[in-house]
């Protein structure tokens, strides 16, 4: 059935069934040994395969198209083998199709490796899981909806570190209804994790203006208008499949997710909007040159002219770097952790730099329990790249500050965040008319002039103004699991920047330590 033939009751329940088919697998696989994300990986090679081959033998096809994989490494190559043939073949199926670089196949197949040990749990996947669906006939949303399901499973657990890829989707979706995407954006994300802000953007716009397209403008939407950047290979391999599978790219055609270090060199070409999450964590161990020709003794350094100032701080890097991909009259909106707001030097002269030549119009102050990552307190920076004023003035007149932070408790398991809790942020930020904002009565939306931020000390942006009711209020405790949870996240953050800074003193830190770790030795 397809989907327009498909009800959003039939839809969710054909995909809550697959997502819990597909689950049920992962289970016993965890038994040999896989992880979450292992295991998505491994069915990303193979439904790779599969779609490729139902491709291949679509009677509706318009012409009849070259294979996008070589009959001998084809799904049907391995679907009529059994046991250790099945393994054996399987895995020389992954070894050459990793070798297609700047092509879809290429990112997907990329350094593959078979994981699954043992052969009779390989050909039930092969025979059984994915052999017994229609993945293209499936439609887009249900395919696409249980793969990010099981990637929203794998972002879970803490071990794997998979979490840091993955942004949480009401987040997203309210930065993207905010933003509105319309079909002559040019959108990227140049550390786009598992592709969740693409996706959402596609998506937006698909519903929105879907019926208004040109064949032309509908085949760009999906081939080349939106477009990602991810440094790890194995994450790179997620965010294709799950922009294939939700009809962005081609499985035989040029990779719509480039992999490499997006602060390596400045971009060969300009979005007009950005969504992103760079990753949180330490600094670089890379030290970047900037115009004011400071820098480190590294054995690598970073040669970017267009960077304004030197720093290893990679979030600090990646905002800069933002900065550059958008074009003129462009418009971002990033997640930033909080010391991007209030650290001194280079810190201080991107701000300014934010302030004066671009129009930093929105900051939305995140509360913590929301990322998978621990630890992590950051904020939302939303900002339109403008053309140097006649008179010299800054291109920010103000910025409008929503506090989501101060007294909102989150948890990942206990109340996580649900897109209704962004809901009176996206009426306040009023993306049809910015100019008809106003401060909202519970005090948490509040308008700051570019003269009140720039005489602040070092230009710290990292403004607050409400104060937590549970302070205050005994009949407002939160609960103890709660109040747990926060404790751990503080002491994460904590460690954080205690690990940033000896770093910076060329000290060695312990790796992966965690807070939980911590309140078990203590």
């Amino acid at each position: 059935m397809s989907t327009t033939e498909t009800t959003p009751a039939k839809a969710i329940a054909q995909t809550n069934s697959l997502v819990a088919k597909l689950w049920n697998y992962c289970n016993v696989l965890r038994d040999n040994g896989l992880s979450t994300i292992e295991y998505v990986e491994q069915l990303s090679y193979l439904l790779f395969l599969k779609m490729a081959d139902e491709l291949a033998a679509d009677p509706f096809a318009e012409e009849a198209a070259a294979p996008i994989v070589p009959p001998a490494l084809d799904w049907k190559s391995l679907a009529t083998k059994r046991g250790e043939e099945l393994e054996v073949h399987y895995r020389t199926v992954l070894t050459e199709l990793g070798r297609h670089p700047g092509t879809t196949l290429g990112t997907v197949f990329a350094k593959a490796q078979n994981r699954i040990t043992e052969p009779a749990l390989l050909e039930k996947l092969v025979v059984e899981l994915i052999g017994k669906t229609d993945w293209v006939l499936e439609g887009t949303d249900l395919k696409g909806d249980a793969y990010e399901g099981l990637l929203a499973k794998g972002a879970e657990d803490t071990k794997t570190g998979a979490g840091q890829y993955f942004t949480p989707r009401p987040l997203i979706d309210a930065m993207v209804q905010v933003m509105q995407p319309g079909p002559k954006d040019r959108i990227t994300d140049p550390a786009c994790g598992t592709a969740g802000f693409l996706i959402a953007a596609h998506s937006y716009i698909r519903e929105r203006h879907l019926k208004g397209l040109s064949r032309e403008q509908r085949l760009a939407l999906g081939q080349g208008t939106i477009w990602g950047n991810e440094l790890v290979p194995g994450t790179a391999r997620l965010a294709a499949m799950n922009m294939l599978l939700h009809g962005i790219g081609e499985a035989g055609g040029e990779s719509l997710i480039t992999t490499s270090d997006a602060l390596a060199s400045a971009p060969s070409r300009r979005a007009s909007l950005v969504l992103a999450n760079p990753p949180f964590g330490k600094k670089s161990a890379i030290t970047v040159v900037g115009t004011d020709g400071k820098t480190d003794r590294e054995d690598i350094t970073y040669d970017r002219t267009d960077f304004r100032a030197t720093t290893t701080n990679k979030q600090l890097n990646f905002l800069q770097h933002i900065m550059s991909l958008l074009e003129m009259d462009g418009r971002a909106a990033v997640v930033l952790p909080d010391n991007v707001l209030f650290e001194g030097g280079a810190g201080e002269k991107i701000r300014r730099r934010l302030l004066q030549e671009f129009n930093l119009h929105t900051i939305l102050r995140l509360p913590t329990g929301i990322f998978y990552a621990g630890g992590v307190k950051a904020n939302v920076l939303f900002f339109d790249k403008k053309p140097p004023r006649a008179d010299d003035a800054p291109n920010t007149s103000e910025v409008w500050v929503y506090d989501f932070r101060t007294g909102m408790h989150f948890t990942l398991k206990q109340r996580p965040l649900r897109l209704a809790d962004l809901a009176d942020f996206i009426e306040a930020y009023k993306a049809d008319d910015r100019s008809a904002r106003k401060e909202t009565e519970d005090g948490r939306f509040k308008r700051f002039t570019y003269g009140e931020l720039i005489a602040r000390d070092k230009v710290n942006l990292d403004v607050t103004w409400l104060k937590d009711p549970a302070l205050d209020d005994a009949d407002s405790l939160l609960p103890p699991e709660v109040i747990a949870q926060e404790i751990v996240e503080d002491l994460q953050a904590a460690l954080a920047e205690f690990e940033a800074i000896a770093e910076a003193l060329g000290g060695e830190v312990k790796p992966d330590i965690a807070a939980e770790e911590v309140i078990a030795e203590a």
